[in-house]
């Protein structure tokens, strides 16, 4: 079944006022590390409160949505997924909570943990195949990254090269069985040899979840850092020029090309990989930090609210997770509401 399904709507929110780099130039500490272009920081991100859980910052993003939509729309919705950086719960996901918040009931639920930095790409062909090949109607999918304000400020951490990088916030979007803004294509690849890259770890003999001390943080060798930059700036143009290739076209006609925001030089070099310019390539790293897996709805939303996506452009979104253990990218025709 050829079904067209449609990324009708997309929404955000960023929690608290913008924090400046300066918080974590007291704790820096003298580190090679820090010279290295992954970790140059943003100018500010976002830090969510200390009670703020990651269902408060979904029910958060979505209200957009619902202002737009109505309450009952969401109510309503057939699927959820749901993608969090850091569960509230480590046994329980997301989604039967913020469904209750919603007042939905939705017949499908996916607290989806995989896919890192391009979860929104991989929620958005999750929801697609469920829509496509059942009765279901409507999806909305829900993308949250908070660990910047808990893991990144830990008095073990806050010290390290990489800890003013990441940001935090959450993006969601509404897609529905219809031609009104259609998923034109989607591309998602999986690279399971580069899944051992990327370890969250105490520095210590403990593992996360047991007492003593360490403070656990995502690890990095040097190494393993020169790694994963060689493989970001090959994986994102691969799986964006597929999806090019298959839509009929070409790079460099794409109207708006939105990403993950890892970092200044990935970003120059994924939009010159793509033979586009800068303006056509939305940049919130500066303003928001790496959002990981939020980083594209955030930028769509934000890009969109500022009037930078005409209905009827072509829209490329494209990311890579973790190490490199995944990558996605989608094309879609525009059309949500502004």
């Amino acid at each position: 079944m050829n079904t067209t399904v449609s990324l009708l709507d997309v929404a955000s929110y960023l929690p608290g006022e913008p924090v400046t780099t300066e918080y974590f130039t007291r704790y820096s500490r003298s580190d090679r590390m820090a010279k290295n272009v992954m970790f140059r920081s943003p100018r500010t991100r976002h830090h969510a409160g200390a009670d703020e859980s990651a269902v408060d910052m979904a029910e958060r993003a979505v209200a957009p949505l619902i202002e737009r939509h109505g309450a009952q729309t969401l109510a309503d919705i057939d699927v959820l997924l749901t993608h969090t950086q850091l569960p509230d719960n480590p046994v329980l996901g997301a989604g039967p909570e913020l469904a209750r918040r919603l007042g939905a009931r939705p017949d499908h639920v996916y607290d989806v943990h995989n896919g890192g930095c391009a979860a929104f790409v991989h929620m958005m062909s999750l929801a697609r195949m469920v829509l496509r090949t059942t009765d279901a109607r409507t999806a909305l999918i829900v993308a949250c990254q908070n660990t910047a304000g808990s893991i990144f400020t830990q008095t073990e951490i806050r010290g390290l090269a990489q800890a003013p990088v990441p940001g935090d916030g959450c993006g969601a979007a509404l897609l529905v069985k219809d031609d009104s803004a259609p998923i034109l294509d989607v591309e998602c690849r999986t690279y399971p040899e580069f899944a051992g890259d990327m370890e969250f770890t105490t520095n210590s003999d403990r593992k996360y979840w047991e007492p003593g001390p360490g403070q656990p943080c995502v690890s990095f060798t040097e190494s393993k850092v020169t790694k994963v930059f060689a493989r970001g700036n090959r994986l994102v143009p691969e799986v964006a020029l597929t999806v090019c290739e298959r839509i009929g076209v070409k790079s460099r006609d794409i109207d708006t090309f939105v990403t993950n925001q890892p970092n200044r030089l990935f970003l120059r070099n994924w939009h010159d990989a793509l033979e586009l310019p800068a303006e056509r390539h939305p940049d919130t790293f500066d303003r928001c930090g790496n959002l990981f897996a939020a980083g594209i709805p955030v930028t769509l939303d934000l890009t969109n609210r500022a009037g930078g996506l005409a209905n009827g452009s072509v829209v490329l979104l494209s990311a890579f997770a973790h190490a490199g253990d995944f990558a996605a990218a989608a094309a879609v025709r525009w059309g949500a509401a502004g």
